[in-house]
């Protein structure tokens, strides 16, 4: 709806209001008149007019007037079916003018529909501070006039990296939602699946493209054994991999063998292989650690990511044993950049209680609860810590 009503305004703020009075709209007349037969489409047509009316205030509707208005017969397509439009907003979003940041968080936001706070966790800063960034983004593509398109030629592929980053963290903040009772956001990860499918025929000839789309393939096709039949969370090890969407993790390994053999691998081709391996293993104690671990060392170098380095710290303790990672978690503890991350201290907890230090660890799953929001963690993170106090 946004992406459609954008199309008609070409100001964002104009054309969320004009969303928004849609919503109104439809929780007015809805219950009087009976839900439409057509729902989504209702919406954008209801939006697209109450855009239109906005023009006409400001006095700008005799000139936009040809270019914009359809005939009253013409059938608006459902949201889902025009993703032209939504890819004009990712790239609108992800224009060069903006920082790195600003167009990750305003994608996250506009075009994905995810919560500034939710934003604000995934970027571990406060959200009265990704507000503003926010705001701040939206008034640069006004003023810096930013065309409403998906470019071509250069400029496309300057703008690549930052349109995959936004998909990659919409699955990610899907794939383990940072608040909620539930540990999955379906809507937001096949969001997320969709784009990068577009994204893929788009650009078919862009090797992070194709390996993005392997890696959430693979995430997608375990994503029903994370959790039981209660909703509590699995761990890898105690997840059934004969559950597992054997279909996927094959498309998956078609599109990452093609990526890895026409070039250098960027940071999702290696992350896709990592999640590869994991998928291939029969069970997790034949899990080739090994080779992961030297997987994320190139990734680390691609992309010196202080959480790519907590990651191999996991990985280091299969290898080396906990020890060895326990100092990696530290190093990364006492640098900073990850406080407030809840993955940090629910890893180093593991990591105390394999070293039999479980007083440590209870402090450090004590850190993590404080940390996390969602309800399948908090319930996984609260027995981790009774295990500790039940043991001799």
């Amino acid at each position: 709806m946004l992406a459609a009503t954008v199309r008609v305004t070409r100001d964002l703020d104009a054309a969320e209001e004009a969303v928004q009075d849609a919503y109104v709209q439809a929780l007015r007349t809805w219950p009087r008149d009976g839900v439409p037969r057509r729902p989504g489409a209702w919406l954008t047509t209801a939006a697209r007019r109450n855009a239109l009316n906005v023009l006409r205030r400001a006095r700008t509707l005799d000139r936009k007037l040809p270019l914009l208005l359809e005939p009253e017969e013409a059938p608006m397509p459902e949201p889902g079916a025009m993703p032209d439009d939504r890819l004009r907003l990712i790239f609108t979003c992800c224009h060069p003018a903006l920082a790195p940041e600003a167009r990750v968080a305003l994608t996250l936001r506009l075009v994905c529909g995810v919560a500034t706070a939710d934003i604000a966790r995934a970027f571990l800063v406060a959200e009265a501070t990704m507000a503003a960034r926010l705001t701040r983004a939206k008034k640069k593509i006004a003023a810096a006039r930013i065309p409403y398109r998906v470019p071509s030629g250069a400029e496309l592929t300057g703008r690549v990296h930052a349109v995959l980053t936004v998909v990659h963290l919409l699955y990610s903040t899907g794939h383990t939602a940072h608040s909620g009772r539930e540990l999955v956001r379906d809507d937001l990860t096949d969001r997320a699946l969709d784009l990068a499918r577009l994204l893929h025929l788009l650009l078919p000839a862009e090797r992070e493209a194709a390996g993005l789309l392997a890696l959430l393939l693979v995430h997608q096709a375990r994503r029903a054994t994370r959790t039981d039949g209660r909703g509590r969370l699995l761990r890898l090890a105690e997840q059934d991999r004969s559950a597992w969407d054997r279909e996927l993790i094959a498309e998956a390994d078609r599109l990452l063998v093609a990526s890895l053999t026409s070039g250098p691998p960027g940071r999702f081709t290696l992350q896709a292989a990592i999640a590869a391996l994991h998928a291939q293993a029969a069970t997790y104690e034949e899990t080739d650690w090994p080779q992961i671990l030297v997987l994320y060392g190139e990734l680390l170098r691609v992309w010196p990511s202080p959480v790519v380095a907590l990651n191999r710290a996991v990985a280091l303790a299969m290898v080396d044993g906990p020890a060895a990672a326990l100092a990696e978690v530290e190093s990364l503890e006492r640098d900073g950049r990850l406080a407030g991350y809840r993955y940090l201290p629910a890893t180093k907890a593991d990591l105390l209680h394999r070293l039999g230090r479980d007083a440590e660890a209870a402090q450090a799953y004590r850190a993590a609860l404080g940390l996390s929001d969602n309800a399948a963690e908090r319930e996984f993170l609260t027995e981790r810590l009774a295990h500790l106090r039940q043991e001799p």
